[in-house]
């Protein structure tokens, strides 16, 4: 029997994806829920997979193009299945010793040969975690340009260049930047915080904390929950502008940057004041490998009431954070620097991370933002105050 496999239905916001490369051709065998191809949207990628057993007969639509919610991609022979029950490869190229590299297919080995791309690097998505020539030729089109530097073998006055197509999920995050710029009145005001309080409670309570959640105890979960007891002190900081009215959320939902292969993505914590630390590390555990594998889903990526943004993972000491519309603000975190202070009229050596807060002028008065950083900068001082709801 011929099955048709079509776009997967898209969500009302999102009105076309673009194909990646197919996984198998016409001929080949698949198996039921095998990863067919990657539809990526401007949001997430989403797995189209075989319905059933069989062979894929034809291919509709090449990968790169623009498709649509139910459009036909390829059909699939449900009763040509004699490809499936070919005797399986040798054992010694799919199942290497341990610390072996991962096997490759013929096609897969030549093809990076002739690319300069070593196999033993990539993530196989073929059977067994063989890695298939599909493998090698999206490691070619992932790859950076080389250094111009690297390029001395050129003959001389030559100026090497590289177009590289923009991917859909970077084209809508530059929509949306500069939508941002546009739509709001944007200012950032800067505070500092003492990280000793939460360094030293960290460090008496990681073990005994891993221990009874299976999960490390992180620095973010403590500015989770800073952000929303300031919220709860300052509604409008989580409030957003619709037209002309101002709608105000009873419920905390916080967006996390987190970084991706594909950009910078920003899921959600759904309610984020019933969460406990643990619940927090946990979710935002989750959503870093799941960023990594491009599994994060549609819903989890919508929404949000305000955000926070950590730069100081790659070394930044200040920014001013970017609004993620329709959000009123963000928050931005930065790296820990041992900088001198003064306590009590002396001169001492603390652990100190800059803040940043950009709202939205239209909304935020300059009183509520500075007062909104200023109370996230007492929970951290002095975390009790998360436990005791001051």
């Amino acid at each position: 029997m011929q099955l048709e496999i079509k776009v997967p239905v898209l969500p009302e916001s999102v009105a076309e994806a673009t194909l990646l490369q197919w996984r198998k051709q016409p001929g080949e065998a698949v198996r039921r829920d095998e990863n067919l191809i990657d539809v990526e949207t401007d949001k997430v990628v989403l797995e189209v997979v075989a319905p059933a057993d069989g062979v894929l007969t034809a291919i509709h639509q090449q990968g790169g193009a623009t498709v649509h919610s139910g459009e036909l991609l390829a059909t699939l022979d449900t009763e040509a299945a004699a490809p499936l029950t070919a005797p399986p490869e040798p054992v010694a190229e799919i199942r290497p010793a341990a610390g072996d590299a991962l096997p490759a297919s013929p096609a897969a080995r030549k093809l990076a040969a002739e690319q300069g791309v070593q196999t033993e690097t990539l993530s196989g998505s073929g059977r067994d975690g063989r890695v298939i020539k599909e493998d090698v030729l999206a490691a070619v089109a992932q790859r950076a340009p080389e250094p111009v530097a690297e390029a001395a073998a050129q003959p001389a006055g030559e100026r090497p260049e590289q177009r590289v197509p923009m991917t859909r999920i970077r084209q809508r995050i530059a929509e949306r930047l500069v939508e941002a710029q546009r739509t709001a009145a944007i200012l950032t005001t800067f505070n500092e915080v003492n990280m000793q309080a939460v360094m030293d409670l960290r460090a008496r309570h990681r073990e005994a904390f891993e221990k009874a959640h299976g999960v490390k105890l992180g620095f973010m979960s403590f500015f989770v929950r800073a952000a929303v007891e300031a919220l709860r002190k300052f509604p409008l900081v989580n409030a957003s502008i619709d037209g002309a009215d101002v709608v105000y959320h009873g419920y905390f939902d916080i967006g996390i940057a987190v970084s991706s292969p594909r950009g910078l993505v920003v899921p959600t914590l759904r309610d984020a004041g019933q969460m406990s630390f643990a619940d927090i590390e946990k979710t935002i555990a989750d959503f870093g490998r799941r960023a990594g594998d491009n599994k994060l889903t549609l819903e989890e990526l919508s929404g949000g009431t305000f955000s926070i943004t950590n730069g100081g993972i790659f070394g930044s000491m200040l920014s001013t954070p970017i609004l993620n519309p329709p959000q009123s603000a963000i928050l931005g975190m930065h790296n820990i620097v041992e900088r001198p202070v003064v306590e009590h009229g002396q001169v001492v050596v603390r652990p100190i991370m800059y803040l940043a807060l950009s709202y939205d002028h239209r909304l935020i008065d300059g009183r509520e933002a500075v007062q909104f950083l200023v109370t996230v900068k007492q929970s951290l001082e002095d975390p009790a105050r998360l436990l005791l709801g001051l």
